[in-house]
């Protein structure tokens, strides 16, 4: 469940990703900034949008394929977080010079995206996939050993 839900998350965000990258506005200048989205340079267009978006997508089928390389998965809940932590804490202090616009939307909707994020991969990826399997086996022993059918059969 944590899969799917961490991949969704990641589907979403790279179609915002696509949706800027091909042009639409709504959201970018909060985002990125008034002076990025303004100009759009090309390598903000080839990194920022296209590449960013590129890399949610690998993320979403990394997330529903069951990678087995968990530590990559960890990690890259941690950095969600960590990046939407940060953010949210040097914007309340008031370190960044960013306009009052750029600084509401942050603080309300694209740092806790990331957070959001960075929870639901971190869940995806809490387990070992030995203490996965551990617990698939002991599940379907319980539910065999419980179930109406076996209880029947005595």
């Amino acid at each position: 469940m944590w899969g799917k839900l961490a991949a969704g998350w990641s589907a979403l965000f790279a179609a915002l990703h696509i949706y800027w990258a091909v042009g639409g506005n709504i959201g970018l200048a909060s985002s990125a900034g008034a002076d990025l989205a303004a100009r759009r340079p090309t390598w903000f267009v080839l990194f920022g949008l296209w590449g960013v978006a590129a890399l949610l997508i690998a993320g979403a089928a990394f997330c529903l394929l069951k990678h087995p390389w968990q530590r990559v998965g960890q990690f890259a809940g941690a950095a969600l977080v960590a990046r939407g932590v940060l953010i949210e804490f040097v914007l309340l202090v008031g370190i960044a010079d960013v306009s009052a616009e750029e600084r509401l939307w942050s603080l309300v909707l694209w740092n806790p995206w990331f957070a959001l994020g960075g929870v639901l991969w971190l869940a995806a990826f809490n387990q070992s996939p030995r203490r996965r399997r551990r617990a698939r086996a002991a599940g379907g022993r319980r539910r065999r050993a419980g179930s109406r059918s076996s209880d029947r059969q005595r």
